[in-house]
């Protein structure tokens, strides 16, 4: 059986960056579509969660180090409700893409995944390269522009037609996927 992996990307941060409350505006209406989504994912034995954050520059942080430092952070209102569940796997990065430097590729050959759901922030930024990086592995791709978060709308939109025009990505609701 074909399997899908729904890869949440980034969502854990505390918001104490230059442009964290841009950030937060754009993650807002993100969040509640995330969490059903990820609540999906946690029903279905063909699915597997996968969490990919970026590390913040601590490369000694780990799950809990991060969750801890976003619900510390600025907006926990945005991190509670989409923290990672203790059971998912769960990976740090240093970079843009969630497949730069990190075992995620290894993982979903492993699971014998074949679509992959690439969620979180942000859109043109992180989601936008963990997509074109699992394209050119020749996973399918799948975005939900409703569990994606922007900084700015105008390069979010250019991003999601990118990932669909050039990484043929289906741009589908959350509701849509893992249907």
């Amino acid at each position: 059986m074909a399997k899908t992996a729904l890869i949440v990307v980034d969502m854990l941060n505390p918001y104490e960056h230059a442009d964290a409350e841009q950030l937060a505006r754009g993650v807002e209406p993100v969040v509640p579509a995330l969490a059903r989504l990820v609540g999906r994912a946690r029903e279905r034995d063909d699915v597997d969660l996968i969490y990919v954050n970026d590390n913040q520059g601590d490369f000694a942080a780990g799950r809990e180090d991060l969750v801890a430092r976003a619900l510390k952070g600025r907006h926990p209102e945005l991190v509670e409700p989409v923290a990672p569940p203790p059971d998912c796997a769960f990976l740090t990065k240093v970079r843009h893409s969630a497949f730069f430097g990190t075992p995620l590729e290894y993982l979903l050959r492993r699971e014998e995944v074949r679509t992959v759901v690439v969620t979180g922030q942000v859109t043109e930024q992180c989601v936008l390269y963990s997509a074109l990086d699992a394209y050119i592995r020749e996973f399918a791709v799948v975005v939900p522009p409703d569990c994606v978060a922007t900084l700015h709308d105008d390069l979010g939109r250019a991003a999601l037609r990118m990932m669909e025009r050039n990484m043929s990505a289906e741009i589908i609701g959350a509701d849509e996927c893992l249907a």
